[in-house]
């Protein structure tokens, strides 16, 4: 069937846990759904080596895995999937319109799960190195430093487990933080200390890139101080937090001060029949498993507000 010439139900604009979670519970609630997913099935984790805190899985299991998982657990209640990214959205009325590179697509109710991007530095040539030394995943590229330096620049979560991963490929692996101490959960401090081949540079501030063709090194700078050094590496790793996916919805939705989208527990957005869900909303934790409970808040919320209509 053309989804051009229909109107949907519910469409749910991310194919992450968040909008998996949404769609497997609006279709078996018998709504007409489907999801658009611009890139690749999970989302941001898709990107994640071993998921070991996902509740089911006493040994873990990798994202895309699990993602791919999510995804037909959806389709088997009838959820459709189309890759499209969303330009630009008319979300006010009945009738919701969202104009993608597939075409225009119209649903009853909208539910927002596009999560977030990975925030850069803002260092000079960061763009221009980009896949060619300075890199934003470390499951997706730490395979090309096998056996070699690298440095990962966070002090969170993320960059703690980036760092732990690429130390299992690479010679040595250095985890640069401008604050004195790690923000990253206690969890994660005993197996960074016990490594041998991680570095931690803590109070130093990366400033400049050193680069040929190809990422030689990193210029630091001591917070205390003010002295520089320089770090050799062959390959450079940014985990320092990421940027909601929420650009197409400025001034059309409440955005926080950070362009999360404003929504409580409920999901609900500032506009009836719009609900946000997943890391793309205000909330005190982002995890694969509060993102699910979203998805599932806001399906049963979208379900509520079609019977009203």
């Amino acid at each position: 069937m053309d989804n051009q010439n229909k109107i949907f139900d519910t469409i749910i604009i991310g194919g992450g846990p968040a909008g998996y979670t949404a769609a497997l519970y609006a279709a078996r609630a018998g709504l007409d759904t489907l999801v658009l997913e611009r890139m690749s099935i999970g989302g941001q984790m898709a990107l994640t080596d071993i998921i070991d805190n996902y509740p089911g899985f006493d040994e873990g299991i990798d994202g895309f895995t699990l993602g791919q998982r999510m995804q037909a657990g959806a389709e088997r209640f009838g959820a459709g999937t189309e890759y499209a990214s969303v330009s630009s959205a008319s979300l006010e009325g009945d009738i919701k319109r969202l104009f993608t590179d597939i075409g225009e697509l119209q649903a009853r109710t909208v539910i927002i799960a596009g999560g977030a991007n990975p925030r850069s530095l803002g260092l000079d040539g960061e763009d221009k190195y980009l896949g060619r030394g300075v890199h934003y995943c470390a499951h997706c590229d730490g395979r090309f430093y096998r056996g070699k330096r690298v440095a990962v620049i966070g002090g969170g979560n993320s960059a703690v487990e980036d760092a732990l991963y690429l130390s299992r490929l690479c010679e040595r692996v250095y985890l640069i933080h401008r604050r004195d101490s790690l923000r990253a959960s206690r969890v994660y401090h005993s197996a960074l200390n016990e490594s041998e081949n991680i570095i931690q540079l803590l109070g130093y501030e990366a400033k400049e890139l050193v680069a040929g063709e190809h990422i030689e090194g990193v210029k630091v700078q001591a917070v205390a101080d003010g002295s520089v050094s320089q770090i050799d590496i062959d390959g450079l790793f940014i985990s320092v937090g990421r940027v909601p996916d929420t650009g197409i919805y400025q001034g059309a939705l409440e955005l926080d001060g950070s362009g999360y989208i404003i929504a409580d527990e409920d999901t609900l957005t500032n506009v009836p029949g719009v609900f946000a869900a997943g890391d793309i909303r205000t909330k005190p934790l982002r995890q694969i498993i509060t993102a699910c409970a979203d998805g599932a808040v806001a399906a049963e919320a979208a379900e509520k507000y079609l019977s009203r209509m």
